[in-house]
Protein backbone atom coordinates (compact mmCIF):
# COMPACT_ATOMS: atom_id res chain seq x y z
CA UNK A 1 0.00 0.00 0.00
CA UNK A 2 1.65 3.16 -1.11
CA UNK A 3 1.31 6.23 1.30
CA UNK A 4 3.02 8.86 -0.68
CA UNK A 5 4.13 9.14 -5.05
CA UNK A 6 7.42 8.19 -5.81
CA UNK A 7 9.78 10.70 -6.43
CA UNK A 8 13.46 10.57 -8.17
CA UNK A 9 15.92 10.34 -4.79
CA UNK A 10 13.52 9.95 -2.24
CA UNK A 11 14.22 7.86 0.29
CA UNK A 12 11.63 4.29 0.70
CA UNK A 13 10.65 4.29 4.01
CA UNK A 14 8.88 1.11 4.95
CA UNK A 15 7.38 0.96 8.13
CA UNK A 16 5.56 -2.27 9.70
CA UNK A 17 3.25 -1.78 12.44
CA UNK A 18 0.00 -3.64 12.99
CA UNK A 19 -1.76 -0.51 13.94
CA UNK A 20 -3.63 0.62 11.28
CA UNK A 21 -3.75 4.68 13.05
CA UNK A 22 0.05 4.35 13.98
CA UNK A 23 0.81 3.30 10.47
CA UNK A 24 -1.22 6.22 9.09
CA UNK A 25 -0.35 8.58 11.16
CA UNK A 26 3.65 8.23 9.98
CA UNK A 27 3.39 7.32 6.67
CA UNK A 28 1.56 11.10 6.32
CA UNK A 29 4.60 12.71 8.59
CA UNK A 30 7.29 10.95 6.41
CA UNK A 31 5.76 11.96 2.94
CA UNK A 32 5.09 15.61 3.96
CA UNK A 33 8.89 15.42 5.04
CA UNK A 34 10.06 14.42 1.63
CA UNK A 35 9.91 10.13 1.81
CA UNK A 36 8.49 8.07 -0.03
CA UNK A 37 6.24 5.61 2.24
CA UNK A 38 5.01 2.48 1.76
CA UNK A 39 3.45 0.37 4.49
CA UNK A 40 2.50 -3.38 6.26
CA UNK A 41 0.76 -4.63 8.53
CA UNK A 42 3.15 -7.72 9.56
CA UNK A 43 5.70 -9.84 8.42
CA UNK A 44 3.95 -11.72 5.38
CA UNK A 45 3.08 -8.39 4.17
CA UNK A 46 6.67 -6.81 4.71
CA UNK A 47 8.11 -9.52 2.67
CA UNK A 48 5.55 -9.03 0.28
CA UNK A 49 5.63 -5.41 -0.22
CA UNK A 50 9.61 -6.00 -0.48
CA UNK A 51 8.94 -8.23 -3.23
CA UNK A 52 7.48 -5.60 -5.54
CA UNK A 53 9.99 -3.20 -4.25
CA UNK A 54 13.06 -2.01 -2.51
CA UNK A 55 13.64 -0.56 0.50
CA UNK A 56 16.01 1.62 1.63
CA UNK A 57 15.27 1.36 5.42
CA UNK A 58 12.38 -0.28 7.29
CA UNK A 59 10.78 0.95 10.37
CA UNK A 60 9.92 -2.14 12.17
CA UNK A 61 7.43 -2.78 15.53
CA UNK A 62 8.75 -5.49 17.81
CA UNK A 63 5.13 -6.32 18.76
CA UNK A 64 3.29 -7.98 15.88
CA UNK A 65 1.02 -10.39 14.76
CA UNK A 66 2.61 -13.56 13.99
CA UNK A 67 6.46 -13.77 13.66
CA UNK A 68 7.91 -10.88 15.84
CA UNK A 69 10.02 -7.80 15.02
CA UNK A 70 12.54 -9.16 16.55
CA UNK A 71 12.45 -12.42 14.49
CA UNK A 72 12.21 -10.35 11.37
CA UNK A 73 15.03 -8.53 11.91
CA UNK A 74 16.91 -11.06 11.95
CA UNK A 75 15.79 -12.15 8.91
CA UNK A 76 16.68 -8.69 7.42
CA UNK A 77 20.34 -9.75 7.77
CA UNK A 78 21.43 -10.12 4.37
CA UNK A 79 25.10 -9.10 3.86
CA UNK A 80 24.38 -8.85 -0.06
CA UNK A 81 21.57 -6.56 0.34
CA UNK A 82 21.71 -5.36 4.07
CA UNK A 83 18.32 -3.33 4.72
CA UNK A 84 19.10 -0.50 7.36
CA UNK A 85 15.78 -0.88 9.98
CA UNK A 86 14.89 1.20 13.16
CA UNK A 87 12.75 -0.82 15.87
CA UNK A 88 9.82 0.74 17.31
CA UNK A 89 9.05 -1.13 21.12
CA UNK A 90 6.88 -0.01 23.79
CA UNK A 91 9.47 -2.05 26.11
CA UNK A 92 12.16 0.75 27.30
CA UNK A 93 14.05 -2.36 28.96
CA UNK A 94 17.81 -2.28 28.54
CA UNK A 95 17.26 -6.65 27.79
CA UNK A 96 14.93 -5.62 24.72
CA UNK A 97 17.29 -3.27 23.49
CA UNK A 98 20.45 -5.34 23.50
CA UNK A 99 18.80 -8.07 21.47
CA UNK A 100 17.21 -5.72 18.94
CA UNK A 101 20.86 -4.50 18.41
CA UNK A 102 22.15 -7.80 18.63
CA UNK A 103 20.06 -8.68 15.94
CA UNK A 104 21.35 -5.97 13.27
CA UNK A 105 19.34 -3.28 13.76
CA UNK A 106 20.66 -0.02 13.56
CA UNK A 107 18.61 1.83 16.06
CA UNK A 108 15.67 1.53 18.09
CA UNK A 109 12.99 4.07 19.41
CA UNK A 110 10.64 3.77 22.37
CA UNK A 111 6.65 4.18 21.75
CA UNK A 112 5.14 6.94 22.72
CA UNK A 113 7.61 8.82 20.54
CA UNK A 114 7.32 12.24 18.58
CA UNK A 115 7.68 11.75 14.80
CA UNK A 116 9.90 14.37 14.57
CA UNK A 117 12.48 11.79 16.82
CA UNK A 118 11.65 9.36 14.25
CA UNK A 119 12.90 11.60 11.37
CA UNK A 120 15.74 12.77 12.74
CA UNK A 121 17.04 9.27 13.77
CA UNK A 122 15.83 7.72 9.88
CA UNK A 123 18.01 10.48 8.48
CA UNK A 124 20.67 9.52 10.57
CA UNK A 125 20.72 5.95 9.49
CA UNK A 126 20.46 6.65 6.26
CA UNK A 127 23.36 9.13 6.11
CA UNK A 128 25.03 6.72 7.21
CA UNK A 129 24.16 3.94 5.31
CA UNK A 130 25.07 6.28 1.77
CA UNK A 131 28.80 6.73 3.13
CA UNK A 132 28.91 2.86 3.76
CA UNK A 133 27.54 2.27 0.46
CA UNK A 134 30.07 5.07 -0.71
CA UNK A 135 33.39 3.24 1.14
CA UNK A 136 32.16 0.12 -0.41
CA UNK A 137 32.90 1.00 -3.59
CA UNK A 138 36.09 1.74 -2.56
CA UNK A 139 38.84 -0.90 -1.85
CA UNK A 140 38.76 -1.67 2.12
CA UNK A 141 41.75 -2.77 3.69
CA UNK A 142 42.82 -6.25 5.16
CA UNK A 143 43.60 -6.31 8.45
CA UNK A 144 45.30 -8.93 10.26
CA UNK A 145 46.36 -8.95 14.25
CA UNK A 146 47.45 -12.27 16.19
CA UNK A 147 47.13 -14.44 13.36
CA UNK A 148 43.33 -13.06 13.02
CA UNK A 149 42.34 -11.54 9.61
CA UNK A 150 39.17 -8.93 9.39
CA UNK A 151 37.88 -8.66 5.22
CA UNK A 152 36.50 -5.42 5.44
CA UNK A 153 34.92 -5.53 1.96
CA UNK A 154 33.70 -8.93 2.35
CA UNK A 155 32.51 -8.27 6.12
CA UNK A 156 34.20 -11.48 7.48
CA UNK A 157 36.39 -12.81 9.91
CA UNK A 158 39.22 -15.44 9.51
CA UNK A 159 40.78 -17.63 12.59
CA UNK A 160 44.38 -18.19 13.18
CA UNK A 161 43.50 -21.60 11.54
CA UNK A 162 42.08 -20.04 8.62
CA UNK A 163 38.43 -21.05 9.63
CA UNK A 164 35.57 -18.22 9.16
CA UNK A 165 34.15 -16.70 12.55
CA UNK A 166 30.53 -15.85 12.69
CA UNK A 167 30.40 -12.82 14.05
CA UNK A 168 26.77 -10.47 14.17
CA UNK A 169 26.47 -7.50 12.27
CA UNK A 170 27.00 -5.33 15.61
CA UNK A 171 29.95 -7.62 16.85
CA UNK A 172 31.90 -7.26 13.66
CA UNK A 173 31.22 -3.23 13.52
CA UNK A 174 32.73 -3.53 17.15
CA UNK A 175 36.06 -5.22 16.37
CA UNK A 176 36.75 -3.20 13.17
CA UNK A 177 36.59 0.02 15.76
CA UNK A 178 38.98 -1.97 17.75
CA UNK A 179 41.46 -2.54 14.45
CA UNK A 180 40.98 0.85 13.42
CA UNK A 181 41.79 2.17 16.83
CA UNK A 182 44.32 0.00 18.02
CA UNK A 183 46.01 0.59 21.70
CA UNK A 184 43.93 3.62 22.72
CA UNK A 185 41.84 3.83 25.69
CA UNK A 186 37.84 4.01 24.20
CA UNK A 187 34.74 4.87 26.57
CA UNK A 188 32.17 3.13 25.64
CA UNK A 189 29.88 6.02 24.59
CA UNK A 190 33.14 6.00 22.11
CA UNK A 191 33.20 2.66 20.77
CA UNK A 192 29.47 3.12 20.59
CA UNK A 193 29.75 6.00 18.75
CA UNK A 194 32.34 4.36 16.12
CA UNK A 195 30.51 0.99 16.00
CA UNK A 196 26.94 2.09 15.30
CA UNK A 197 27.55 6.17 14.21
CA UNK A 198 24.61 7.20 17.04
CA UNK A 199 23.86 8.74 19.98
CA UNK A 200 23.98 6.19 22.87
CA UNK A 201 23.81 6.60 26.24
CA UNK A 202 27.02 5.99 27.95
CA UNK A 203 25.28 4.11 30.52
CA UNK A 204 23.72 1.64 28.24
CA UNK A 205 25.24 -1.48 28.72
CA UNK A 206 24.87 -3.16 25.99
CA UNK A 207 28.40 -2.60 24.79
CA UNK A 208 29.36 -4.26 27.50
CA UNK A 209 27.25 -7.48 26.52
CA UNK A 210 28.79 -7.45 22.69
CA UNK A 211 32.45 -7.42 23.80
CA UNK A 212 31.27 -10.34 26.40
CA UNK A 213 30.24 -11.96 22.74
CA UNK A 214 32.87 -11.04 20.64
CA UNK A 215 35.17 -12.17 23.61
CA UNK A 216 34.45 -15.52 23.59
CA UNK A 217 34.93 -15.40 19.75
CA UNK A 218 38.71 -14.25 19.34
CA UNK A 219 40.21 -14.19 22.83
CA UNK A 220 41.72 -18.28 23.84
CA UNK A 221 40.67 -17.74 27.65
CA UNK A 222 37.58 -14.77 27.84
CA UNK A 223 38.07 -14.97 31.66
CA UNK A 224 40.99 -13.43 31.04
CA UNK A 225 41.62 -11.36 27.64
CA UNK A 226 44.72 -10.35 25.79
CA UNK A 227 42.89 -8.56 23.42
CA UNK A 228 40.20 -6.77 24.27
CA UNK A 229 41.22 -5.74 27.95
CA UNK A 230 39.23 -3.19 30.24
CA UNK A 231 40.41 -0.25 31.73
CA UNK A 232 38.11 0.58 35.23
CA UNK A 233 36.52 3.69 34.40
CA UNK A 234 38.27 3.84 31.28
CA UNK A 235 36.61 1.52 28.71
CA UNK A 236 38.16 -1.02 26.41
CA UNK A 237 41.78 -1.00 25.22
CA UNK A 238 42.80 -3.20 22.21
CA UNK A 239 45.87 -4.26 23.12
CA UNK A 240 47.24 -6.15 19.51
CA UNK A 241 48.99 -5.01 17.11
CA UNK A 242 47.24 -4.56 13.95
CA UNK A 243 49.06 -4.18 10.51
CA UNK A 244 46.34 -3.63 7.04
CA UNK A 245 47.17 -4.32 3.15
CA UNK A 246 45.34 -2.68 0.76
CA UNK A 247 46.29 -3.90 -3.08
CA UNK A 248 48.90 -6.41 -1.93
CA UNK A 249 51.30 -4.03 0.41
CA UNK A 250 51.20 -3.63 3.60
CA UNK A 251 50.67 -0.77 6.03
Amino acid sequence: MKASASVTHQPHVLIVDDDQRIRAMLARFLGDHGMYVTVAGDGVQMFDALSREAADLIVLDVMLPGESGFSLCRQLQNPERPIPVILLTAMDGETDRVVGLELGADDYIVKPFNPRELIARIRAVLRRTYVKADQAQRKRPVYRFADWTINVSHRSLKSPTGMLTDLTSGEFDLLLAFVEHPQQILSRDRLMDLARGRNSNPFDRSIDVQISRLRRKIETSPLDPVLIKTVRNGGYFFAADVSSEVDGQTE
